[in-house]
């Protein structure tokens, strides 16, 4: 039977939801599936996916093909890479040690760079509510100076008025 990893969507029109899974590739989209490997939510940015990274190498192994986007999100969770380097312990290229060392390795980095993103998106996000905060101040500024001279213009002709009437 040949098996594929791949993209099952769920979540309501506009908001899409994926669970990532191992199906047959007969089976429809959103259909049957044999084991649920993880989670994909594009809504969030970064995009959440949560992913069993051991299960996946095990599927990557048995022979089942990922699509495009599964495969890009495989590589993005560091499924490939374990995969490939679960190859290079078999041939006896490497350690089983040196295989998670490498791994781990990679793990860690990868981890920085989308915490760096994580970092640079909130900076980004509390520069542009800084500059709107601003923005607003000086139109509210603007409003009240505006406001202030015709409050000021009424009050001498209210005077005159009254002095008119006394005479």
């Amino acid at each position: 039977m040949p098996v594929k990893i791949r993209l099952q969507r769920h979540g309501k029109k506009g908001k899409p939801f994926y669970w990532i899974v191992a199906a047959d590739s007969r089976a429809k989209r959103d259909g049957r599936y044999l084991e649920k490997l993880g989670i994909y939510n594009p809504n969030t940015n970064p995009a959440t996916i949560d992913l069993n990274v051991d299960g996946a190498v095990t599927w990557l192994q048995n022979g089942a093909q990922p699509t495009d986007t599964a495969k890009a999100i495989l590589s993005y969770k560091g499924a490939l890479l374990k995969n490939h380097l679960a190859g290079g312990v078999r041939k006896g290229a490497l350690t089983e040690e040196q295989a998670e060392a490498k791994f781990q390795e990679w793990v860690d980095a990868k981890s920085a760079k989308v915490g760096a993103k994580t970092e640079d998106l909130a900076k980004a996000e509390a520069e542009a509510k800084a500059k709107a905060l601003e923005a607003e101040k000086a139109v509210n500024e603007a409003r009240i100076a505006a406001a202030t001279p015709a409050v000021e213009e009424e009050a001498p002709a209210e005077e005159a008025e009254a002095s008119n009437e006394e005479e």
